[in-house]
């Protein structure tokens, strides 16, 4: 059956060559198995029929059977003709149109025989009228037979060579015919049994023959389970083996400088989520193996207090730390914030960016060698081979998704055994979704806020509202704080409405004369663009214009107001990220999003969201089922593909999890990946890493 499958699609009776080269091309569709894994998107109940009277043109495809009347042919021009029949099912008429194939279908269909009518209604001149619907001999069909009518996804380019959804079901049809034997089973009865899965067979043939929604359900849970199945066996097996070869040191007991941090220069309580993240911390570095952390918290939930407590443990068991970031200034910023937490204790803490140079830079290199210095903040200078610490023991790495897998891999070579390294985010990830981007590593989460810090509100403003919004933002001003103003691009597209930044920033000048602005985008040099940030961070100016460059990495207490122009134009995590940047200090902020009057509703809808809500993993989770995981950020830094075929993280969270449960018992059963009670599993996952699908977050 394997060879069968692969078999070129040209084969196949009824695609020819040059069928094949618009698959191949369109859809992807090369061999008679990718042809298989095209599934539908939807049906259609064929098996109900509506009478003409209670058909209206709001209703979506609907059958009628009936008989035809009357033909009548229209010539719209020389090569252009319009045929219409009338039809009758005895409680009204409706008419049957068709501007091509007029010829075929005159000589086809006759006056007074009995017809299956399917297809979408409309109406014109007040009768409802079907377009090239499909028209089958009432005599030769069994309505009970037809079940479910699939439907598959087409491009204009298919459609215009006359290759349609019913075009790919026929060919459907022809494939599972020309099958002979069941295709092979890919998971073991122990699986399939317990979670009351129907065969691999059965459920490609009801995927797209299904006789009622019930075979549907069954088909698509089978499916779906074994597509997330095998991509989370593999994260598994990968951070399985990973921990196997890779042994964590064991930092055995917290010491004096922790004990002193949190008993002196510590001012407040912890809170109940950071006491047990810290909880979960210490239990991986006494554990014996590499911790791989993912560290999730909304942008001021004291992530950073967290990672510099576990690099307190470290230190005191004989080790150093460091903390990667992706930017000069948020790495300057750990730097500061890192020593005043530290103020008055003897540990040595320094900074290593590119701005670092000569004799400071050596001097910094040394001290790494000898021991001298203890915690290392820097951008992914830290990893050039020239930097070789003493003992490293803890590695941070800070708003992750800006950096690649092989950067982190780096850290690894900077110690005699891989440190433990501690991933941070404030991006939120809805938990189906980090399963599956960040599967090789363990998860905490810090889900509360530091008493009294009061929480940002967001408005919703028009663009015809302006001087408003501009009175606002100068009463700000002048009671001492500052404002970001955003704009989604930097120079005016030809196709595209979007506020030009360039020319907004001089429009600001003149509403604003008695300011100072600074002004930020991504086609700045990366010296020109610190520089402007700096007298932003340093109070110099009042306003920063800014592009999305500004959505992490720059903490400004005293930055009250957040605007984001043509707010409709970014998507809502993207829109918490940049809110994140204000309510930062004591002072009440308010994030204004403006958009146009004319809004779509599922713009509406992520603006309302944005006005409702603070926390940021449900705005997350909206975001994930309103645009799918491929275009959540950090997604293509994973190493992640989500290019899965019937399953959709955002929708099938509890299969994911019943997908996890089942690969974790795999593998903590089998870890080298060898018992005869697995192999089809593990010859099964073979063959799907050699598809062009990237299955795993690192392999």
């Amino acid at each position: 059956m394997a060879d069968f499958l692969q078999q070129d699609i040209m084969y196949l009776p009824g695609v020819g060559p040059r069928r094949k080269e618009i698959l191949s091309k369109e859809l992807g569709i090369n061999t008679f198995g990718d042809l298989l894994e095209r599934y539908p998107y939807k049906y259609v109940d064929r098996t109900k029929v509506y009478t003409i009277d209670t058909v209206s043109p709001d209703m979506a495809f609907v059958q009628v059977i009936g008989e035809i009347l009357s033909f009548e042919m229209t010539t719209i021009s020389p090569r252009k003709k319009r045929l219409v029949a009338h039809f009758t099912d005895g409680t009204g008429v409706c008419d049957l149109v068709w501007f091509n194939s007029v010829n075929y279908v005159r000589e086809n269909l006759h006056p007074r025989k009995k017809y299956v009518v399917f297809g979408k209604p409309g109406v014109f001149n007040g009768r409802i009228q079907f377009s090239h619907p499909d028209i089958d001999d009432a005599d030769k069909i069994q309505l009970n037979d037809m079940g479910m009518q699939p439907y598959y996804t087409t491009t204009e380019k298919m459609k215009k060579a006359g290759l349609t959804s019913r075009s790919i079901e026929r060919l459907t049809k022809t494939l599972l015919a020309k099958m002979s034997t069941p295709l092979s089973e890919t998971l073991p009865p122990f699986i399939t049994e317990r979670l009351h899965l129907i065969s691999r067979d059965d459920a490609v043939r009801l995927i797209h023959y299904p006789k009622t929604t019930d075979d549907v359900r069954r088909a698509e849970m089978r499916l779906k389970f074994e597509e997330l199945f095998y991509v989370q066996l593999n994260i598994l097996r990968y951070a399985s083996d990973h921990r196997r070869k890779y042994r964590g040191y064991i930092f055995q007991h917290v010491g004096q400088q922790f004990n002193w941090f949190y008993s002196h220069n510590l001012h407040f309580e912890l809170t109940g989520a950071q006491k047990r993240v810290m909880h979960e911390i210490r239990a991986d570095m006494r554990s014996g193996r590499q911790m791989n952390r993912l560290l999730q918290g909304d942008v001021g939930s004291g992530k950073t207090l967290v990672a510099l407590m576990s690099m307190l443990i470290a230190i005191d068991n004989g080790y150093q730390a460091c903390i990667m970031a992706p930017t000069e200034i948020l790495a300057e910023q750990h730097l500061q914030t890192i020593r005043t937490f530290l103020r008055g204790m003897d540990i040595s803490v320094e900074l290593l960016t590119g701005i670092v140079k000569g004799k400071r830079r050596q001097e910094v290199l040394d001290g790494l060698i000898s021991g001298r210095v203890s915690i290392l903040v820097g951008t992914h200078a830290i990893i050039e081979d020239n930097v070789q610490f003493n003992r490293l023991g803890l590695a941070v790495i800070d708003e992750q998704h800006r950096f690649g897998v092989a950067q982190r891999a780096r850290l690894w070579t900077k110690s005699e055994n891989p440190p433990h390294i501690l991933v941070m985010t404030a991006t939120p990830i809805p938990r189906t979704l980090a399963m599956t981007i960040y599967g090789d590593l363990d998860v905490s989460v810090i889900d509360e806020l530091p008493p009294g810090r009061k929480p940002v509100v967001t408005i919703h403003k028009y663009d015809d509202q302006m001087t408003s919004l501009y009175s606002g933002i100068r009463n700000q001003i002048l009671k001492g704080r500052q404002v970001y103003i955003v704009y989604p691009v930097i120079k005016e597209s030809e196709k595209s409405d979007l506020k030009n930044l360039e020319q907004g920033y001089e429009g600001l000048l003149d509403v604003f004369p008695q300011f100072r602005l600074s002004k930020v985008h991504g086609k700045m040099k990366d010296k020109e663009k610190e520089a402007e940030m700096e007298k932003f961070v340093s109070g110099e100016t009042q306003i920063l214009v800014a592009t999305t460059v500004i959505e992490v990495g720059v903490n400004v207490p005293n930055a009250s107001v957040m605007v984001i122009l043509d707010a409709q134009r970014f998507g809502l995590s993207q829109l918490h990220q940049l809110r994140g940047r204000v309510g930062r200090g004591a002072d009440q902020s308010f994030c204004i999003l403006v958009t146009k009057r004319q809004l779509t509703k599922e713009t509406r809808r992520r603006i309302d969201i944005m006005c409702d809500t603070n926390d940021g993993f449900q705005i997350a989770e909206a975001d994930l089922k309103l645009r799918g995981p491929g275009d959540l950020e950090g997604t293509q830094q994973s190493g992640i593909a989500f290019d899965l075929k019937i399953a959709n993280i955002a929708k099938d969270g509890q299969i994911v999890q019943m997908a996890r449960d089942e690969a974790q018992k795999i593998v903590d059963t089998d870890p080298t990946c060898s018992s005869p009670e697995y192999q089809i599993l593990w010859d099964r996952l073979k063959v799907l890493r050699n598809t062009n699908i990237n299955w795993a977050a690192i392999s």
